[in-house]
């Protein structure tokens, strides 16, 4: 009798908990590759800017023409594509890391979260609530997996470096097309080349918070099993007994 209450109360611990360890690595390391791809198109804005702009003018002449570009104009264009393809890549193992932390603070505690699981999307795209629920999201998790311990500064860091790429208009989503980029570099880099320091500093802090948070909840997942592992046995010692 003892052994059929014990069991499935063990059970209902791993209930509905999702794999957040590799889920963690993998969205980190994707944290890292678009830090780099951005180290990369920054290289390449100081260079268009020590190149200086070509007598033809900008690529973008108005009007709807564009004149040809030159070789480091074009390693340009394919340099911002390869990073553009990090960033996606980076977006979608990110969404689903949240996800998953999301869903395994509520399942390990019971709690429903702050924020309804269509903000996971929506928080990231709808204007306003953008500047901090992707924040919350995170932060949510982190305090109800591991309550009373203080969020990480790397959580923080993290998203005040997103926030100044994201309002300064050149940060991981360009309204400017590549050769409005282009001519930018040519006439005035600084601005490009601080908002994208922002999005590398962000994407290191990201890393590091997403191993943070990460990491709590692997530790209390290990935490539930042992707790389960003791309670079976103490079950089957009873019911020897």
């Amino acid at each position: 009798m003892n052994e059929q209450i014990v069991e499935p109360a063990t059970r209902s611990r791993s209930l509905g908990l999702r794999p957040i360890k590799v889920s963690g690595q993998l969205t980190a390391g994707a944290l890292l590759l678009a830090g780099l791809a951005w180290v990369v198109r920054a290289v390449w804005e100081v260079r268009l800017a020590m190149a200086g702009e070509p007598a033809s003018g900008p690529p973008d002449q108005g009007n709807g023409v564009h004149r040809a570009l030159n070789g480091l104009e074009d390693s340009y264009h394919l340099v911002t594509s390869l990073g553009g393809g990090a960033a996606f890549l980076c977006a979608l193992l990110f969404l689903s890391w949240m996800w998953r932390v999301r869903d395994n603070a509520r399942a390990l505690t019971g709690q429903a979260p702050k924020y309804a699981g269509i903000w996971v999307y929506l928080g990231w795209i709808v204007p306003v609530v953008n500047l901090w629920f992707p924040r919350g999201i995170v932060a949510d998790a982190f305090r109800t997996t591991a309550p009373g311990r203080k969020l990480p500064v790397s959580v923080n860091v993290w998203w005040g470096l997103w926030l100044i790429g994201m309002l300064g208009g050149a940060g991981i989503v360009y309204r400017d097309s590549t050769d409005e980029i282009i001519a930018r570099a040519y006439s005035e880099v600084w601005p490009l080349l601080v908002s994208d320091a922002a999005v590398i500093g962000a994407a290191v802090a990201g890393a590091f918070a997403v191993r943070a948070v990460t990491a709590v909840q692997v530790e209390r997942i290990r935490q539930g099993q042992q707790q389960g592992g003791v309670a079976e046995s103490a079950a089957a010692g009873t019911a020897e007994g």
